[in-house]
């Protein structure tokens, strides 16, 4: 069936490739992130190949901008049942240089996003008597050198899909996490920055302690989420995935 989706974050990387992949399964996706004109080109991806896609920009650690953002997609494209948190930032540093606007943009931006995104959208999928949760965690969930904040949401990030998953599944709701591992994009190029070294060499050295030999791309975890959303996965929640290339703890 096609549904309506919303994914947070997907100007780029990960998030504009999920919401590419949702559309192309039929869905109408709602392309949301912080600046709405940067969500022109996956909006423009998608209706070029046939889609329904809107931009809605909004933060989404802001209560009254989350509501205002759910509201206009319920109003142009219909009631949002798949959700797709994605939207996230870096303010890598060591514990003693790590600052409280630094804990606090991350922890906000990711946790405080995740839940208040759901929150506002849950209500359409209990009505609806069906609905999709993805969020996504990271392999730093496991900890990470320089991280101390994203790790702490990267984690969080799991216990609150599980507890979703728990609240939500009566409802006909699965909540899922994906937990890539190290993936080309933007962010991953700022943490080459942050360590002083080429991309390209960051690149060489993370694909040497991959088993799979390659680095992850955007579309890895697209399809990882595209599994979760599928009327196949209704008997699936709970469950945190790591796309990583090779196990993990």
């Amino acid at each position: 069936m096609n549904r309506i989706a919303i994914v947070t974050g997907a100007a780029r990387g990960i998030g504009a490739a999920t919401a590419l992949r949702l559309a192309k399964d039929g869905h109408a996706v709602a392309v949301l992130d912080l600046d709405e004109a940067a969500c022109a080109d996956t909006v423009t991806a998608i209706t070029e190949a046939g889609g329904r896609a809107i931009a809605v920009g909004a933060n989404v650690a802001d209560g009254a901008a989350v509501e205002a953002a759910v509201a206009r997609v319920t109003e142009e494209l219909g009631a949002p049942t798949i959700l797709i948190n994605n939207a996230g930032i870096i303010r890598d540093n060591m514990l003693f240089k790590m600052t409280e606007d630094d804990w606090d943009a991350v922890l906000g931006v990711h946790l405080r996003g995740a839940f208040l995104m759901s929150r506002a959208v849950q209500k359409h999928q209990v009505e609806a008597g069906w609905g999709r949760i993805v969020n996504l965690s990271s392999t730093s969930a496991l900890g990470n050198r320089g991280q101390a904040n994203y790790s702490a949401a990267k984690a969080g990030m799991q216990g609150f899909t599980k507890t979703l998953a728990i609240e939500l599944g009566r409802y006909g709701v699965t909540a899922n996490s994906i937990a890539p591992g190290f993936i080309v994009s933007d962010m991953t190029r700022a943490t080459a920055e942050r360590l002083g070294v080429t991309f390209e060499d960051f690149v060489g050295h993370m694909v040497s302690e991959i088993p799979v030999a390659r680095a992850g791309k955007p579309e890895d975890i697209a399809n990882a989420a595209a599994f979760f959303c599928s009327e196949e996965a209704g008997f699936v929640s709970g469950q945190v995935l790591y796309v990583a290339g090779g196990p993990k703890a």
